[in-house]
């Protein structure tokens, strides 16, 4: 039944000249079986994509982003928002409702959450890294049909489509591990010092102020940047440059007021 199916279809698509005989017919022929999962390969697709996408961010998230930041806020957000999109994706992309819809709520999340404050292009960029893994492990094929030329098609795992899964993955956690070394690029950090000192802004007495900041600081100052400069109160906003020493972080530098602390 199934090659009487299989060569009308040959048949009728090559009448029109649109496609040669054995050309590309496999969703065709899917469409025409309605091969079906069972439940116990749905459980094991959704375990597969779970628990590799978990494993991953777990990676990125414990090992290069806390190991610097020792932000603990974010490390709960990345982890959630990562399962959270992956299972979202999932769902979505077994029923009718497209993928840019999905996409869309996500963005709609991240304008009500996210607009009231600033979120640091680091924590920028890993929360969207783990958004594009959640993407690629909720979306990419791990299944294909099998037994097409039989009366029983079926779905059965496709171990090549789960290792390319799993490379792009191993890739995109390389790629991190690489820019995230200390021999690879020096990590400057910067402070937000509000100085009294205004006579040393000006640009005659810059080395005046590169001293006095690095003996009041304790840093070796790479650069500075002269803000705000409040007349009546004698003084500036300095954003200061300095490079951190191996294997030190300081999540704070950026924070002004008591109320921005989160622990």
């Amino acid at each position: 039944m199934i090659d009487k199916l299989f060569r009308f279809v040959q048949e009728d698509l090559a009448s029109f000249g649109d496609l040669e005989a054995g050309d590309d017919l496999l969703l065709d022929v899917q469409t025409i079986t309605d091969a079906m999962m069972t439940t116990a390969q749905k459980v094991a697709e959704l375990g597969i994509r779970f628990a590799l996408n978990l494993l991953v961010c777990w990676i990125l998230v414990h090992f290069f982003y806390y190991k610097k930041s020792r932000r603990r806020d974010y490390y709960f957000t990345f982890m959630v928002f990562s399962s959270a999109m992956l299972t979202l994706l999932y769902i979505m992309g077994n029923v009718e409702v497209g993928v840019g819809l999905t996409l869309g709520l996500f963005a709609i999340f991240g304008v009500i959450r996210y607009r009231t404050e600033t979120v640091p292009i680091r924590e920028m960029t890993y929360l969207f890294v783990i958004i594009a893994l959640a993407a690629v492990n909720g979306l990419a094929p791990v299944y294909h049909v099998a037994g097409l030329q039989t009366d029983a098609p079926h779905y059965a795992l496709g171990w090549g489509s789960v290792g390319v899964m799993a490379l792009v993955n191993a890739l995109i956690v390389a790629l991190v591990a690489v820019l995230e070394s200390e021999s690879l690029v020096k990590h400057t950090a910067t402070k937000l010092v509000l100085y009294d000192k205004i006579e040393n802004i000006v640009p005659e007495k810059r080395e005046e102020l590169l001293e006095d900041l690095q003996k009041r600081l304790g840093v070796k100052v790479e650069n500075v940047e002269i803000g705000h400069v409040d007349f009546l109160k004698d003084a500036a906003f300095i954003k200061v440059f300095y490079h951190l020493p191996k294997g030190e972080s300081n999540s704070v530098n950026m924070i002004t007021r008591a109320k921005d602390y989160v622990e």
